[in-house]
Order: C-alpha cells, then structure tokens, then sequence
C-alpha cells in the first residue's frame, strides 16, 4: 500500500485534495477521527412511533419514518441516480443484517415493488419496508434494527453516522468511481493512517529509548499521532493530555495508556479542537511505562 495523501480543508465543510495521478486504480479511505463522532451513552426516554393501523386495520409507515427511509434510499443511492441496483442495496443489506441479497432474492424483490430499469425505486423501498413491518404484525423490533445499524437513535435523530458526497474531477480523463466493502476489524484503515503519518508526519524519539518513535501529523482541522515500536518487545507508552487546551481526542481521556506490541505502529490518538472558534493548543506527554 502506497499512501498518497490525508485530505485538506478546503471550506468549511469541504475536504479534498488535488494532484497528479498516474494511471491506475486508486483507494478512497472515508474515515472519522472518533473525536466527536460517538456511541451515544444517555438513552432516550420516548421511542418514535414507526407503523400505525387505521380505522380498517391497515398498516402504514409514519410519515417521520418515511422521511427517515428517504434519507436512508439518498445515503445508499450511491450513484445518485435516484435509483437502488443490487450493488447499491447490498451495502444495505450488510450493513442492517451482514448478509446479502442474491440474484433470486432479487428478482422476487423486483416482481413484487417498484423499478425501474431493474433498480429499486424510492417508492419500492418504503414499500419493502412496510411489507416488512407487516410481516411482524407491526411489530417495529427489526426496523429498530435497521435504524440503529444506519446510526439512528429511537428519536429518529442521526446521531452514530456521517452522510458524505465524493466528487472526483480529472483534466485529461473522466475518473469512475466505485464503492468497496471494507471489512470491519481488517486493519485496513489503521495501516492506511499509520502509514499516512509516518510519510507527511514530524518524527520524535522518546526520551530514553530509540526505538520507540512518535510520529505526529498536524494540519489545521485535527492532529494525528502514531507510534512506532521498533524494538522486539512489546512496550506500554502513558500518555498525558493536560497541559492542552481546547482539545478533545478520540479516547476520551486526557490520561491513558497504549500497548504497542513489537515491530510494530499504532494510532495513538486523533485531536480535533473542542470549540472551533477559539484557539487550541496540542501538548502532549508521552513516557515509558514498560
């Protein structure tokens, strides 16, 4: 794996970067840093209705869960065309259930709600859901399901989860662009951020073991720091936050300790400013335990 680059900030709510590329396939790595972005810790107290019966017995979706399942179909809606293809749905599916969709399954789901050129249409979907809820006589146990996997709490509040849009743009070619499974727990962004820091990032030996380097990437939005254990033992490192300002990192501590196991890197900790608007300041700590 060959790192290029982190993205900048180029507005206020606008990465990217620009470059020369070779031709050539290339990863696009999405990530958030933890620091703000959290598992919600309070529980809400009143649950948002998602099914009612009417007068006759039927049952329908409320028009608060439809406008969430619409928010939903634009998130998964990958090529923006309006439109769920199998590829598209099955990055659902893997996500509310970890399995996916096959071709038979498929075809049943198109004979039975709304396409379009083969592809599920945002009517389809809502329907998809509501036969669903029907299929559990309303009971909404699974829709919970599929709403706190996409980052929904039970006030239908996006509270676990990112939306984003990638734009890719070229002089000389016109770029395709294609969404991957990335498996959980592979490793894949860890090393992609490690590897990351060690080529942009400043380089410093902790005091009283050369083998042991913190590596620290800094640029204006949030700060990075890996370290690196070159030794052929495995090493614990404390580190302390306290003497920063306006600061939160991805651990929730200001004081904690890392295990850093032999020939090995690992992202210490992610910092980003606790207020925007005001000045923050980075100083961090890092000793030798053991």
């Amino acid at each position: 794996m060959v790192v290029i680059s982190f993205f900048k900030l180029f507005s206020k709510k606008v990465f990217g970067w620009t470059g020369e590329l070779g031709p050539g396939i290339y990863w696009l790595i999405p990530f958030t840093t933890g620091c703000r972005l959290r598992k919600e810790i309070q529980p809400i107290t009143e649950e948002a209705q998602l099914v009612y019966r009417d007068e006759t017995g039927e049952l329908f979706l409320t028009k608060e869960f439809r406008s969430t399942l619409s928010d939903i179909f634009e998130v998964i809606d990958l090529d923006g065309n309006g439109l769920l293809s199998l590829e598209e749905y099955n990055f659902f599916e893997l996500r509310t259930s970890g399995e996916k969709c096959d071709e038979d399954a498929w075809a049943v789901c198109r004979e039975n709600f709304d396409t379009k050129k083969n592809e599920l249409t945002r009517q389809g979907f809502m329907d998809l859901n509501l036969m669903e809820a029907n299929d559990r006589e309303g009971d909404p146990r699974d829709l919970w399901v599929t709403l706190l996997s996409m980052g929904y709490n039970k006030a239908l509040e996006l509270t676990e989860a990112c939306p984003f849009v990638i734009d890719v743009y070229a002089d000389k070619c016109k770029p395709r662009i294609k969404a991957v499974h990335m498996e959980p727990c592979s490793g894949q962004l860890e090393k992609a951020v490690c590897k990351s820091v060690l080529s942009k990032g400043d380089a410093k030996v902790m005091d009283g073991n050369e083998n042991i380097i913190v590596h620290t990437h800094k640029c204006d939005t949030w700060i990075t720091s890996v370290i690196e254990n070159k030794s052929g033992d495995k090493v614990i490192i404390h580190i302390n936050n306290e003497l920063s300002k306006n600061c939160i990192n991805n651990r929730g501590l200001n004081i904690f300790a890392v295990e850093v196991a032999p020939k090995s890197t690992m992202v210490c900790q992610h910092v980003m400013p606790l207020n925007e608007r005001q000045e923050w300041i980075y100083y961090c700590v890092y000793s030798l335990i053991s």
